[in-house]
């Protein structure tokens, strides 16, 4: 019992420390930055020579689709 409370006191400020660093080096100066670019509108990826990108099914007459490729 006597060695659970100083290792939780010391685990506790352990912790406050941790979070007075992000504090003061600026993790939390822009949240919501990184949400937004997440989000950001990009250009969709080149489909050339993959015909059936954007489709749902391949066509009942492709010729791959019949062999199950």
């Amino acid at each position: 019992m006597s060695l659970l409370l100083p290792l939780s006191i010391a685990m506790g400020l352990a912790g406050l420390a941790a979070f007075l660093w992000a504090l003061r080096s600026g993790q939390f100066e822009d949240p919501d930055g990184s949400a937004w670019r997440v989000i950001t509108p990009q250009d969709p990826p080149s489909t050339k020579g993959r015909p059936h990108v954007g489709q749902l099914a391949p066509e009942p007459e492709d010729q791959d689709a019949r062999r199950g490729l």
